[in-house]
This record gives C-alpha cells, sequence and structure tokens, in this order.
C-alpha cells in the first residue's frame, strides 16, 4: 500500500490546493476507507469563501473499507460503507465502526452519501404529522429542502407547499412531491400571517382570537440559511404552528420579528442534530428507507473531479445550471 495520499486544502478565500500526506494509520478499533465519494455541502460554503489557509473541508463520505483492526466486528474488507467522521476530501479515511453504516447494493454511491440524509431525517422526525393528510410548506428548494419535501410526502403530509426564488428549484420540488408551487412575490395572501394579513388584534382575551389560527400554515421547514428566507417562513406559521430552522446559518447574525412569533405563539425547533451515535442509527436507517423505496429521493448529486472544487463551489453559489448538489472523486 502507498505511503501518501492525495488531500485537499484550502489555501486561502475561494481557493483550495490538492496537496500530499502521509497516509493515515489504523489502530485496532478502526477501518481504513478508501474514498470513491465525497459531497459537498452548504455549511462548507462560508468557510471556503473566507478561508485563511490551511483549513480542510469535507465530512460527507462514501468508500471501500481497505484494511480493518483487529476488534472490528460487523464490517469486512472490501464493504461499501458510508457515514459519519474522518474527514472526506481526502483519499482515504479513519473511520469508527459504530459511525458508519453499510451501503447497499442497490444504491448508487452517489445516492448513499448518508451524513445530509441523517440530517434531513433527523429534521423531519422533529416536525412529525399530526394528523394524515396534514399542510406543510418549506421555504428553500435545494439539496436539503428537495430531501425534505420528499421525506413529508412519505410521512403522510398532504398538501405540500414549495417556496422557491428559483422556478427552477420549484420545478424539481414537483418532482419530489410538492403539491403547490410559489416565487415568494406569488405566496397568497391566505398563507401569510402578519399583523397587516391579521387585522387588529387583542390581548384582552374578552373572545378567540380566530384569526391567528385561520391564516398561515400550520408547519413550516425553512431550509435557506439565508435572513430574508428564515423572515418569510416565520411570516408564514400559523397562530400556535411550528416554525423548523434547517438552514445552516452561520455567516452572521439574523435579525427576526420575534414580536410577531412572540405574538403568534409559534413552537420553534432548530433541527440540526449533534447526537453522534443517535445521527450514525440514522444514517444506517437512511440507507434502509433508500433500499426499500420508502424514501424517493435520488438522482440529484452530480459527480466532478477534485481538482475542480472551486469552480463547482461557485457553481453552488450561484445555482448555476439548476445545481443541487455536488460530490467529488477522490
Amino acid at each position: 500500500m502507498k505511503r501518501v495520499m492525495k488531500r485537499m486544502i484550502c489555501t486561502g478565500p475561494r481557493k483550495t490546493a490538492i496537496v500530499e500526506e502521509p497516509m493515515p494509520i489504523i489502530n485496532d478499533d478502526q477501518m481504513l476507507v478508501r474514498v470513491t465519494l465525497t459531497g459537498m455541502c452548504h455549511s462548507e460554503l462560508y468557510t471556503w469563501q473566507t478561508a485563511k489557509g490551511g483549513e480542510h473541508l469535507g465530512h460527507e463520505s462514501v468508500g471501500v473499507v481497505e484494511q480493518i483492526g483487529k476488534n472490528v466486528k460487523g464490517f469486512a474488507v472490501g464493504d461499501r460503507v458510508t457515514g459519519l467522521g474522518g474527514g472526506a476530501y481526502k483519499e482515504y479515511i479513519v473511520a469508527e465502526p459504530h459511525k458508519m453504516a453499510h451501503v447497499p447494493d442497490s444504491l448508487a454511491d452517489e445516492d448513499a452519501i448518508s451524513e445530509p440524509l441523517a440530517c434531513l431525517l433527523s429534521a423531519a422526525m422533529k416536525l412529525p404529522c399530526q394528523t394524515l393528510g396534514d399542510r406543510v410548506a418549506v421555504v428553500g428548494c435545494g439539496y436539503m429542502g428537495l430531501g425534505a419535501i420528499s421525506l413529508f410526502k412519505a410521512m403522510g403530509y398532504g398538501d405540500i407547499i414549495a417556496i422557491d426564488k428559483r422556478p427552477e428549484a420549484l420545478e424539481n420540488a414537483k418532482r419530489f412531491g410538492a403539491t403547490e408551487t410559489y416565487l415568494p412575490e406569488e405566496i397568497p395572501t391566505y398563507y401569510y400571517l402578519t399583523f397587516e394579513t391579521m387585522g387588529k388584534v387583542s390581548l384582552t382575551r374578552d373572545g378567540d382570537n380566530y384569526n391567528i389560527l385561520n391564516g398561515g400554515i400550520p408547519t413550516v421547514m425553512e431550509f435557506t440559511g439565508t435572513e430574508d428566507g428564515l423572515r418569510l417562513a416565520g411570516d408564514l406559521v400559523q397562530g400556535h404552528g411550528r416554525l423548523g430552522i434547517g438552514g445552516y446559518h452561520n455567516d452572521g447574525g439574523r435579525c427576526i420579528d420575534y414580536k410577531l412569533w412572540n405574538f403568534k405563539a409559534i413552537t420553534t425547533i432548530n433541527c440540526h442534530e449533534r447526537r453522534i451515535d443517535y445521527e450514525a442509527d440514522l444514517c444506517r436507517r437512511c440507507m434502509k428507507l433508500l433500499e426499500s423505496g420508502i424514501w424517493q429521493f435520488k438522482g440529484v448529486t452530480k459527480i466532478f473531479d477534485m481538482k475542480d472544487f472551486d469552480k463547482v463551489s461557485e457553481m453552488m453559489e450561484n445555482h448555476t445550471d439548476n445545481f443541487i448538489k455536488g460530490a467529488f472523486r477522490c
């Protein structure tokens, strides 16, 4: 086995390079995995845009087991695997078995990048369908929003409203189960619940605040990662409704109308997941859901060469050519 491998590093803002570094060495409880594909994550876009040099990116890996420690059970050399940890924009990673999942033979590598799928499943489980056929809205129809739409369909939601600034994103949303699609300026007034749309409000408790329950949408999932997207999602939530925040807001602060959110008595749910063992189990669950056909979410990832990372990052940044998700050969 060769003693060096290739790895991608950031060299400055919006710039990466491929370098060589020593091959990793595993201990008795680990596996050495040859990475076949690494998925791009929008959460790392800001890091790429502002990198000072030396930063390592990548955490969405699929690969083949090349070596196992003597204490490892349940895996063998040659198994295709996916999961959490180890870094990813490099030829080989060290993987811990309890963080990994087997890739079913029926799934292509690009459809089996499990880390973002596990994040999607975790987010959707925080917003369960309360009654079969419930209405839900998804604001932001990139990769994560499309995944949420397809999951909501599998979970029994009925009316699935997709909202995005890009017409091509709305066409994608229809393909994965959206029943209504809108550009922000096209959203019907009755889907808003703001102080303007609800009219005069009262806290005297002399009657029913029916106006905060008749407008808006009971459950809204935000997957934009932008301030205007988050504010829009909050404007759409019905009184006593739920707002799931799934967008990754890592490029600065956010100004929201909490007076409105407070008055509407909505529940805001941070849909991110930080429990490693739980998310690793979700990686395994996602493989089963995709293999069985319960979750219909395939064919959204395009494969590129790692030397083109900067160009493809610009494509993701600008949504070039209906960009949904990219993955790189390592």
